[in-house]
């Protein structure tokens, strides 16, 4: 549950970048970093896990509107991808209020997105949370990568294999180039907000 500052009347928030390793989630933080310096109040924080390319976490609060009177504050994490560093993601994940789950496109990574999202399901279980609860969007991360040749698999399939029960908003993204990349993260803070504000009347 977000966290509630009485005093200075802030409502904070945690959204966090999940998936298999090598998905794209740090990509999304670092251009969103990037494309919206001016509503980020913090640096980036990494911490690099020994053998782990993936970013430990990155943490950027930025601020919009306000509910019932509270500003808001965002605060972006990624988890590490690989399967070994299951205890991090689980920090991480601890107080979480909303997740973009970033599957990698690539037909080589199909096995590797439908076991991340049954270790989320997992995790988010051990904190009492339910994968069908919380606000959740699926980005299909990497299409870019078809007018190179790579196989990329068709998101009729990436939907059946990871979205035919979670139902779920989802966007076809470049996060190299950006593309959905801010339109993934404006959905996931407006479900997450409509989740918070229900929860706190």
């Amino acid at each position: 549950m977000s966290f509630i500052n009485l005093k200075d009347k802030i409502v904070q928030i945690k959204i966090v970048y999940y998936g298999p390793g090598r998905g794209g989630k740090t990509t999304n933080l670092e251009y969103i970093n990037r494309r919206f310096k001016k509503q980020i109040q913090s640096e980036m924080v990494s911490l690099k896990t020994h053998g782990d390319r993936t970013l430990f976490f990155d943490f950027l609060p930025f601020d919009m509107g306000q509910i019932k009177g509270f500003d808001m504050k965002i605060q972006l994490y990624t988890v590490p991808g690989q399967v070994k560093y299951n205890a991090t993601r689980k920090l991480v994940l601890k107080g979480v209020d909303g997740i973009v789950f970033v599957a990698d496109s690539q037909r080589q990574m199909r096995e590797k997105n439908i076991s991340s999202l049954n270790q989320l399901h997992e995790n988010l279980l051990g904190q009492k949370e339910s994968i069908f609860r919380i606000p959740l969007v699926m980005q299909y991360n990497k299409v870019d990568l078809r007018n190179q040749g790579v196989p990329i698999l068709p998101t009729e399939i990436m939907e059946k294999d990871l979205n035919s029960k979670l139902k779920v908003p989802s966007f076809e993204a470049s996060a190299l180039t950006g593309y959905n990349v801010p339109e993934t993260l404006k959905k996931i803070i407006s479900l997450t907000v409509v989740s918070i504000q229900k929860k706190l009347s």
